[in-house]
């Protein structure tokens, strides 16, 4: 658990999944909580293994106030067990295009679109959808729709959730419309797959991620989407050697 201030923790629980306690809110990023395993495709192209457990049970979180799902088309940011989780949250916000598919309590935001919940004792939390894209140009009609999510409200720090974004345009978006940004959720950890796009980078590596920081003017940087599945190319130690070689390594909060 990282607690970066009296309004804001960020628990990461492997893959791209972690718990935001935000101004009295609970947001939990794209759930994924199966058992290590492969899935595969029924069009024959590449499937994903995951590697590893998540660090905790869906019945470990609590109560749960809304999903920032960035896209329901990969088991590697929505498995089974998370696509369970969703029927008993209230509210998940996602691209337009996955809430049609999830359905219930799905809501659809296109870029810059905002929603604002109420906190516990008044006042709101203003979530704005913001761009991504997960791979190089022009990857949408091969990978899908994906969203990324910033958090503001009165008296609190503002929190960028990147989403599986490859592009730093993207990131120089939300930087030109909210930076700096106290705290940066920033997905990484280089995953590629040979196939697909002749092995380009689907999300950031860790010297992007570096760069992002930097663009952002993020005080802090809770990576996820670094570890428990075989297509993520670099990790934890990757991370490391890019933020330091930024000069940016006590900026980094790693569980």
């Amino acid at each position: 658990m990282h607690q970066l201030g009296e309004q804001l923790s960020v628990q990461v629980t492997g893959g791209p999944t972690a718990l935001i306690d935000y101004g009295g809110l609970r947001f939990l990023t794209d759930p994924t909580f199966d058992e290590p395993g492969h899935y595969g495709r029924p069009d024959g192209k590449p499937g994903l293994t995951k590697t590893a457990p998540a660090s905790v049970t869906p019945a470990d979180l609590g109560r749960i106030d809304a999903v920032l799902l960035s896209h329901d088309e990969h088991p590697d940011n929505l498995d089974h067990s998370g696509r369970k989780l969703l029927t008993d949250v209230p509210l998940t916000l996602t691209t337009p295009s996955g809430a049609g598919r999830l359905g219930g309590t799905a809501k659809g935001l296109e870029n810059w679109e905002t929603v604002e919940l109420d906190r516990p004792g008044g006042g709101v939390v203003t979530v704005t959808a913001s761009p991504a894209l997960h791979g190089p140009e022009g990857s949408e009609k091969v990978t899908g729709d994906v969203v990324g999510f910033v958090l503001t409200g009165q008296g609190l720090p503002t929190v960028y959730v990147s989403g599986d974004n490859a592009s730093l345009d993207v990131v120089r978006q939300v930087a030109d419309r909210f930076g700096p940004v106290d705290t940066a959720v920033l997905f990484a950890g280089a995953p590629r797959l040979k196939p697909v796009f002749d092995g380009a980078l689907l999300v950031l590596d860790s010297a992007l991620a570096a760069e992002a920081t930097r663009i952002l003017g993020a005080r802090t940087v809770v990576p996820v989407h670094i570890d428990s599945w075989g297509h993520f190319t670099e990790g934890r130690d990757d991370l490391v050697a890019a933020f330091t070689e930024a000069g940016l390594a006590d900026r980094l909060r790693l569980g």
